[in-house]
């Protein structure tokens, strides 16, 4: 690995694990937040960005993922930090499970086939038959765990939590993705037949790789549920399914590292949104409706600006100060 992306990523892990003792508490519950839609995107990227297979759905992992472990902590009364592993766990059996028809499936068709699972899982999660499981329209409320370091406090320490759930995903991937699985991926991505025809079986990986997918948003469910305090179906709706979609695109496809800018992406930018019509508006109540307006204006303009998201439009920069 080159000196100077050894002092990158050492650096980025030493920010981020300092910048909790100087920001408000409201603040680092926001970089919480990022964390856990970053390891979303993370498990959408390696699907669609490595491997080539096209997902509406991913809410629905997330869904899972957050009502296994709410369901743990309220029914069962597991420690909460049991129940990531499980959560990934059963979205990654999901997902190979669902990767396995949808070998059928490309394109616009596997697309449409993952927007159905994002569409009917919060209708599933109103099923009234389960609402002594998932609460219905109500949602599961959870109660927030308290630090067990004494100079941390409950945000403080659930920001630690996830960051380090966060580095041994990265860490997942960013090995999984130089390995010769990854580089069996990209083949399938690139080439199907071509990749086939080298003796790769195209089946086994592109599951494997959906369940790989739905583990990493299993995980960020089960942490957006602890750190939020409170599920509902509401929650993961085909809007966040989307959201991550974008978030995606934005940070730049195939790229570990900017998987961290997508999520900040779909975390700040509505609320900059909003800030922004709220100036011009002066808050009146009939302009909230802007408010996605402005969302996609930024979404245009960034795309327009950086079509190959901001990893390539970094790596773009990097290039021509190089030469």
């Amino acid at each position: 690995m080159p000196f100077l992306r050894r002092f990158s990523i050492m650096a980025a892990v030493a920010i981020a694990i300092l910048l909790p003792a100087v920001i408000e508490d409201f603040a680092v519950f926001q970089l919480t937040q990022v964390l856990y839609l970053a390891m979303a995107v993370l498990g959408l990227n390696l699907l669609t960005g490595f491997n080539g297979q096209f997902s509406l759905g991913h809410s629905a992992f997330m869904a899972l993922g957050a009502y296994t472990a709410a369901i743990m902590l309220t029914r069962w009364e597991i420690a909460y930090y049991w129940t990531i592993v499980p959560a990934g766990l059963t979205c990654f059996v999901a997902g190979f499970l669902f990767g396995l028809p949808a070998l059928r499936l490309e394109g616009l068709y596997l697309a449409l086939a993952t927007f159905a699972l994002a569409a009917s899982t919060p209708q599933l999660l109103r099923y009234e038959h389960l609402e002594e499981y998932t609460g219905g329209v109500q949602g599961i409320d959870l109660l927030k765990p308290e630090s067990p370091v004494p100079f941390l406090n409950s945000d403080q320490w659930l920001y630690y939590f996830s960051l380090f759930f966060g580095l041994i995903l990265i860490f997942g991937a960013w090995n999984l993705t130089r390995g010769r699985v990854g580089r069996a991926m990209i083949a399938i991505r690139d080439n199907p037949i071509a990749a086939s025809t080298m003796g790769i079986n195209n089946a086994i990986y592109k599951s494997v790789t959906f369940g790989v997918s739905g583990l990493y948003c299993g995980v960020a469910g089960a942490l957006s549920a602890i750190v939020v305090e409170f599920i509902a179906p509401e929650s993961y709706t085909f809007v966040h399914a989307i959201l991550l979609m974008i978030a995606m695109v934005i940070g730049g496809l195939a790229s570990i590292p900017a998987v961290i800018i997508g999520g900040m992406f779909i975390l700040y930018v509505p609320n900059l949104s909003e800030g922004v019509v709220d100036t011009f508006f002066g808050g009146d109540p009939s302009s909230k409706a802007l408010v996605w307006v402005a969302f996609g204006v930024f979404l245009i303009v960034t795309v327009y600006v950086m079509p190959n998201g901001v990893a390539g439009f970094v790596r773009r920069i990097i290039m021509k100060l190089a030469r």
